[in-house]
């Protein structure tokens, strides 16, 4: 069995960069493997969250998710705290994961800042649950950014001493799947506003980011409007070296074309952004156009959405319920 498990966070408009890094594979992964995909709405509430706008954006996600392609028939699509299990599971994996590990988790020293004595201790833990979002499935396969490959190292560890601990063979160690399924590898889309940043939900610009709710004619505008430099584009790709934003929209284009950046620059090679732009914009349109009409149908009828979330986590639960079982009578809760 080749399980697949990943999980998004419910906060904040969807932008191309998820689709592109992330979704898109989610739901290619559906033709290949049996996939679990969670919205982590127990992480959302690491840093403060207005109830009412978690709920939306639950919503907003699930709706998001369906409009681009991920099919609750081929895959279990469910939120975290439907499922008990998460939270079980994760502390148990907190008795056996080591302060010494989480000490060298840097993605808490970014999100802490200057305030690491007031950030709360769920932000500091949270490694530790996604282990157990992972474990608790007995999942073989995580798809992995470079931002979250040390947290699967530490699955992996916790995963290794939990059964050498108990001297069980409960946990598979879970294998990073690096680009999904995508022959091109996963695209890391960078900011259209700076090159060098990687586009993100929280830059106070819109025009950074490319939203999967915009309609044709942001989407024009905003690329239109993308930050470049004066020079054409060059023919073969060493042409981009020091070239940031003409790398990342060259980028944009080959991710959504499914094609290599040779190809692009092949065919664009010695043009302007004048020229590039507008073909650039087309493509992008052609894409998220239907997305977005299927996004903003599905959205209207929260009743149907609850509902899919629901038969979700009525799966997960058939699934994860027994491996908590086994993970509770390793460490002796329940008898043998």
């Amino acid at each position: 069995m080749t399980r697949v498990f990943s999980g998004i966070q419910p906060t904040g408009n969807l932008h191309l960069g998820n689709y592109l890094g992330a979704i898109r594979n989610w739901v290619a992964m559906q033709d290949h493997y049996e996939c679990v995909y969670c919205i982590v709405d127990l992480h959302a509430i690491t840093v403060s969250q207005a109830p009412a706008a978690l709920r939306d954006g639950m919503r907003d996600m699930t709706a998001a998710l369906l409009a681009s392609g991920v099919d609750p028939d081929r895959a279990v699509l469910f939120n975290q705290s439907r499922v008990p299990a998460h939270a079980e599971l994760a502390w148990i994996l907190m008795c056996t994961a080591r302060v010494g590990w989480l000490n060298r988790m840097t993605q808490f020293k970014d999100k802490a800042g200057k305030d690491r004595e007031g950030a709360s201790v769920g932000l500091y833990t949270y490694p530790v649950l996604q282990a157990a979002d992972i474990l608790a499935y007995k999942a073989t396969h995580v798809p992995v950014g470079d931002d979250q490959k040390q947290h699967l190292e530490l699955a992996r560890d916790i995963a290794i001493k939990f059964n050498a601990d108990y001297a069980v063979n409960l946990f598979p160690i879970p294998e990073p799947v690096i680009g999904g399924t995508d022959a091109h590898g996963t695209a890391r889309v960078m900011s259209l506003r700076d090159g060098t940043a990687k586009m993100s939900k929280s830059d106070p610009s819109d025009m950074s980011r490319i939203n999967l709710t915009d309609d044709a004619e942001a989407i024009a505008n905003k690329i239109k409007r993308a930050k470049t430099d004066p020079e054409p584009l060059p023919s073969e790709a060493a042409g981009l070296a020091g070239r940031p934003e003409a790398r990342n929209l060259v980028g944009l284009y080959a991710a959504l074309a499914g094609e290599k950046i040779a190809d692009v620059l092949t065919r664009f090679g010695g043009q302007g952004f004048g020229t590039f732009k507008p073909a650039l914009a087309e493509l992008t349109v052609a894409t998220l156009a239907p997305i977005n009409t299927e996004y903003v149908h599905l959205r209207r009828d929260v009743a149907s959405l609850d509902a899919v979330l629901a038969a979700g986590a009525v799966r997960a639960n058939a699934i994860a319920a027994p491996i908590l079982a086994e993970a509770q009578r390793a460490v002796g809760f329940i008898g043998v």
